[in-house]
C-alpha cells in the first residue's frame, strides 16, 4: 500500500486541482522520479542485507522491482498518450535524435526481462546463475534512469546528481565486496599450494 502512495497522490492531486499549470509535466516528472527511487531502493537491499544483517529484508526486493517497473509504465504511457498523443513517428524520432529519451527508453525496455522473469518459476527454468547474470540488467536500467533525468534536466542538477551519487555509493558497494571476495578466493587458493 504504502508503494502504492506516490500514484494515489497524483490521482488526489488531480481530483482536488492540486496540479500545476501543467499537469503533465507533473504526472511525467512524478512517475519519473519513483521510478528512479524504486530502482535505488531495490538496488539497496541487498548492502543493507549484508550490513545489518537483516536478513529478512530480501523478501522485499522483488516486490520494490516490481514497484519501479509498475511506475516506470506509468511514466511510459504518460509519454505515449498523454505527450506525443500515441504518434509512432514522433516517439521513434524523439528515441533516435534525444539522448535522454533514448537513455529512458533504453531504461525501460531493460526493465522488461526483469519484470517478466521475476517469479520464482522464471528462476528454475533460466537456472540461478543464468538468471542472475539477466537480473543484472538492473544496474543498466539504473544507470540509464539516472542519465535520462541527469540530460532532460537543463538548469538545477542536484536532485539529478544526489540520484547519481546514492547510484554509485549502491554500484561501489558491489565492485567493493567483488574485489575482496576475488581477493579472499585468490588468497585460500594459494594457501592451498603452498599446504
Amino acid at each position: 500500500m504504502v508503494c502504492l502512495g506516490p500514484l494515489a497522490w497524483l490521482i488526489w492531486a488531480a481530483f482536488t486541482d492540486n496540479l500545476s499549470a501543467n499537469p503533465i509535466d507533473d504526472i511525467t516528472d512524478t512517475t519519473g522520479r519513483w521510478t528512479l527511487r524504486f530502482l535505488l531502493i531495490t538496488l539497496s537491499i541487498t548492502p543493507l542485507r549484508k550490513i545489518t544483517g537483516w536478513t529478512s529484508l530480501i523478501r522485499f526486493r522483488r516486490m520494490l522491482g516490481l514497484f519501479a517497473f509498475f511506475h516506470s509504465i506509468l511514466h511510459f504511457t504518460t509519454w505515449i498518450l498523454l505527450d506525443k498523443f500515441f504518434d509512432i513517428d514522433e516517439m521513434v524520432k524523439d528515441v533516435a535524435l534525444r539522448p535522454f529519451i533514448t537513455a529512458g527508453f533504453t531504461a525501460f525496455v531493460l526493465m522488461i526481462p526483469l519484470a517478466v522473469t521475476s517469479t520464482k518459476k522464471w528462476i528454475s527454468r533460466l537456472g540461478g546463475r543464468r538468471w542472475q547474470a539477466l537480473h543484472r540488467l538492473i544496474y543498466v536500467s539504473a544507470i540509464g534512469g539516472v542519465l535520462h533525468y541527469t540530460w532532460l534536466v537543463k538548469l538545477d542538477w542536484t536532485y539529478p546528481f544526489q540520484y547519481a551519487a546514492v547510484l554509485a555509493v549502491l554500484l561501489g558497494y558491489r565492485i567493493w565486496t567483488a574485489f575482496q571476495s576475488r581477493l579472499a578466493s585468490n588468497n585460500r587458493g594459494a594457501l592451498r599450494e603452498h599446504l
